[in-house]
């Protein structure tokens, strides 16, 4: 999310960083070129207005002219305007009632309502350790109970079963009757969506929600819809008291305009962002940190929270003790180092995360490729134990096989191989020298992508 409006505000910015004096002019040039990416990320006119007379205001004052690095002060301003558009802090769900605490999750189809309730429910087990029911009111899409069903196995939540025959309103209340006796804390509730708002859909969202009175009503939304997000859901507002939004499929959003028209246009905070299919793709929104990634300032917090949550620990000092104690670093290692980072949303997801990302070239950036990364795991599984082990065994017929297993070609494990080895030595200095001798190491690969970034 954000890629477009992060290059074209990260290049703007970056004119004025250093500056040591600011005129009305550089300044309303400047403006002009960020209202210009704003409309470009499909942010309704009415947020762009806005935001824009507020950052003039701040900049033509003494805030920035009395600043000893202006440029600097100014970069400031819109960080703090943007993450004031966005919602000043991360509103998280209220849980604070007697259980079970019903959570509401309505919408239009298509949204992802079903996959975002699979996806709350293993975040509120996981996160805030909670007991969660699930239930699906949508009894117009039979596929979508069968969905629900299946997904609460995989995230292991209870499923409250449903039927086309049986009314939403009774199902509503029959789940919330078995939520308490199987001593659940919350209960959420998957809604039937429409292809747009109508009156035969609010009448029924009503009735549920009248039914069993939600602590939460939250609206799940496509973001990439743009500002038309926004629209929807101050429409669907005006028709049902929301408490939030969950915006979702931001992976393949790349403008970002929802993110920046909702909260204002709304009134209501987003709680959520959904960030991919499986079922831990869903984050927590964090304006601070969203407004830092589209100046291209990195989201460290962020990134050490996916490192806390998906690495595993065991298997880190697992691997620390191997190497210290002089065992070698093998492919069986490289593979669980490159699946452990596929889990924290692959490369793409924490080049993005990195300060300073945004300030790279476009061809840099390219050759920053997960596929590539996934090619590099499939080629390992299609390896003996053997040629994990000892590597160096790998020769022409056994590459011809490896490649063939893995639908790749000779060179793709030629550059795999390659990359291996050079993981294996950054090991290897690690286990003599320390993390000294690993930073030293590093250092040394200054310039070179990290494992998944070679390109065909």
């Amino acid at each position: 999310m954000f890629d477009n409006l992060s290059q074209r505000l990260t290049k703007t910015m970056q004119k004025l960083r250093g500056k040591g004096r600011l005129t009305e002019d550089s300044i309303a040039e400047t403006l002009r070129e960020v209202r210009i990416a704003l409309l470009e990320a499909d942010v309704a006119l009415p947020v762009v207005q806005s935001f824009i007379g507020q950052v003039k205001d701040r900049a033509l004052g003494q805030e920035v002219i009395s600043s000893l690095q202006p440029g600097q002060a100014f970069v400031k301003i819109v960080h703090d305007e943007l993450v004031t558009v966005m919602g000043e802090e991360n509103e998280a769900l209220d849980l604070k009632a007697s259980p079970p605490v019903v959570v509401l999750l309505a919408g239009l189809q298509g949204s992802g309502k079903t996959t975002t309730t699979a996806k709350l429910a293993k975040h509120l087990q996981e996160q805030a350790k909670k007991k969660v029911m699930v239930v699906s009111c949508d009894v117009y899409r039979p596929a979508a109970i069968d969905q629900l069903e299946t997904l609460a196995g995989q995230v292991g939540a209870l499923f409250h079963p449903s039927s086309v025959a049986d009314n939403p309103v009774t199902i509503a209340r029959q789940a919330l009757d078995a939520a308490r006796k199987q001593f659940a804390d919350v209960l959420l509730v998957d809604t039937a969506g429409r292809l747009h708002i109508d009156t035969d859909m609010m009448d029924e969202i009503r009735q549920l929600h009248a039914a069993v009175n939600p602590h939460e009503t939250l609206f799940v939304v496509d973001s990439m819809t743009g500002q038309d997000a926004a629209n929807t859901a101050s429409a669907f507002n005006d028709a049902l008291a929301l408490t939030g939004v969950i915006l979702t499929k931001t992976d393949g959003d790349a403008r970002g305009g929802a993110a920046l028209s909702v909260r204002q246009i709304t009134g209501k905070p987003i709680k959520f962002v959904g960030t991919g299919e499986k079922t831990d793709a869903l984050q927590p929104f964090h304006p601070e940190r969203v407004a830092s990634r589209i100046l291209g300032m990195g989201d460290v917090l962020s990134l050490v929270e996916d490192v806390q949550r998906h690495v595993d620990k065991g298997e880190a000092e697992k691997l620390a003790k191997k190497i210290k104690k002089g065992h070698g670093f093998d492919l069986d290692d490289f593979r669980s180092q490159l699946e452990q980072m596929q889990n924290m949303g692959g490369l793409g997801s924490l080049v993005d995360k990195m300060p300073g990302m945004g300030e790279l070239p476009d061809q840099v950036k390219n050759r920053v490729n997960d596929k590539q990364t996934i090619s590099m795991i499939a080629i390992v599984n299609s390896m003996t134990p053997q040629e994990r082990r000892f590597p160096d065994v790998i020769r022409g017929s056994r590459k011809k096989r490896i490649a063939r297993g893995s639908g790749t070609q000779i060179q793709d494990v030629n550059r795999m191989l390659k990359q291996f080895s050079q993981m294996q030595r950054m090991m290897k200095k690690f286990g003599k020298g320390g993390m000294k001798g690993m930073m030293r190491k590093m250092a040394s690969l200054k310039g070179q992508m990290p494992p998944g970034g070679f390109s065909r």
